[in-house]
């Protein structure tokens, strides 16, 4: 192959235009669908995008349940991207697993929020609802068993010859051209930049976590392999940790002029009654203003743009999808390439791809 030029363009869905004709707490509802894979992120981007234009603040104990639900969506995303780009390389194996041990992650979002797929979980102020008994227990035994699976997964592919084959030394990008391209997340964290909003900008408590940013040395379909793999270990200190040091306190915020209050004051206080009322029949509104707010989903910046003009639906929302943008190195990942290597790098470029390209 000596070049490929993918044509890029928006799958017309009208998520962003029909944000515009919603209340902002509906909202959550349609950015969540752009990613049936990490629809935690794009929740978190929307609220924080919001919450900033509020200037209300978050409580803590509702900061430590969004990263423990954000680090479990990131494992989740990435044992898809394995599994699915697995599979486009022949290691059937591969899919199984990751699929099985994906669904464990998807059996805690289901025991938090009622779903395991576009939760509503992570609202404004903080999140729906607080975790019910025996969610620790269950998540803390899901950090224990998930180390073990991924060196089962090393075990299986890193003694590969097939695999190594097509993965090092394929795909190759360089840092420079990364950087250029505005390429971001996993893809390039592989070519050794240790770009992270987590920690380069840290939201949610991150700066409160002691986490590692994995990095690759050549920029090539194995560091992206390893960067992911590395990426899930480093997910599950951070849960871990947010367990050992979650605080005690109210899941959402307090004003009641944003959030929902709780079901057992509706039949005592009439107050309450009235709030409830009104945030669903009208929602809140909003100051006038216009924020971006940027997090670190599991592809990279993910960054929500909203327009306030002071009513209760936003005047405009965008989002920066890093799978959008990071579509721009394909060229340079596949140039004289041979076309089993442009299968490998599609498939290691971002998970969604990885289940299109078949």
């Amino acid at each position: 192959m000596r070049d490929v030029k993918p044509i890029i363009g928006y799958v017309h869905t009208g998520i962003e235009k029909s944000c515009e004709d919603h209340e902002y707490w509906k909202v959550i509802t349609f950015v969540e669908r752009m990613d049936y894979l990490a629809y935690y992120f794009n929740a978190m981007a929307f609220a924080t995008a919001v919450e900033r234009l509020l200037d209300e603040e978050v409580p803590l104990r509702a900061q430590y349940l969004r990263v423990i639900h954000l680090e479990l969506n990131r494992i989740a995303s990435h044992l898809f991207a394995l599994a699915t780009g697995a599979l486009d390389i022949g290691a059937v194996t591969m899919l199984w697993w990751g699929c099985r041990d994906r669904d464990l992650a998807l059996d805690l979002f289901e025991m938090s929020g009622g779903q395991r797929l576009h939760t509503r979980y992570i609202q404004v102020g903080g999140v729906m609802e607080d975790i019910p008994p025996g969610f620790v227990e269950k998540t803390r035994a899901f950090l224990e068993l998930m180390p073990t699976r991924l060196d089962q997964y090393e075990a299986l592919l890193d003694r590969n010859e097939i695999w190594m084959q097509r993965l090092k030394g394929t795909g190759v990008m360089s840092q420079e051209r990364a950087l250029e391209l505005g390429v971001t997340g996993p893809l390039l964290r592989a070519t050794g930049h240790p770009w992270d909003l987590r920690k380069a900008m840290p939201y949610s408590s991150y700066d409160h976590f002691d986490f590692d940013v994995p990095v690759g040395t050549v920029g090539d379909n194995y560091d992206r392999f390893k960067v992911r793999i590395n990426e899930m270990r480093e997910s599950i200190k951070i849960v871990g940790q947010a367990l050992d040091g979650l605080p005690e306190g109210p899941y959402i915020s307090q004003n009641r002029k944003i959030a929902l209050p709780p079901r057992h004051e509706l039949a005592t206080s009439m107050e309450a009654l009235i709030h409830h009322f009104k945030l669903v029949t009208e929602g809140f509104r909003v100051p006038p203003g216009e924020v971006y707010s940027a997090i670190e989903s599991p592809r990279g910046e993910l960054g929500c743009y909203v327009l306030a003009d002071g009513s209760a639906k936003p005047a405009r929302v965008h989002m920066r999808d890093p799978s959008f943008v990071n579509l721009q190195s394909l060229p340079e990942m596949a140039k004289d390439s041979l076309i089993a290597d442009f299968i490998a790098s599609i498939a290691m470029l971002d998970p969604i791809l990885g289940g299109i390209d078949r």
